[in-house]
């Protein structure tokens, strides 16, 4: 499970990296039990965000039933979406 902690950690180091398959590669090795999705926001559809960021949304994700769903609370979190938002 994520914690607060952890969803600021990652949105700090997107931020300093930005959005590519190697920083979430990263992600996934430095947070080694979560899930992590790298897609535009334009494929998320109606979800609001967790959080929204510069140039990034972010989705938690909750797996706790089998099924993954997005979700805007933290307990049960097991991963993220980190959603890339691009300027029309």
């Amino acid at each position: 499970m994520l914690s607060t902690n952890d969803i600021d950690a990652v949105i700090g180091i997107v931020g300093e990296q930005g959005l590519s398959e190697t920083t979430i590669a990263g992600l996934r090795q430095q947070f080694g039990g979560a899930h992590f999705t790298y897609c535009s926001d334009d494929d998320i559809g109606d979800a609001r965000p967790y959080r929204e960021c510069a140039g990034f949304n972010v989705y938690l994700v909750n797996s706790e039933d089998h099924c993954s769903v997005l979700t805007r609370e933290v307990e049960g979190a097991s991963g993220m979406v980190l959603a890339e938002v691009y300027d029309e």
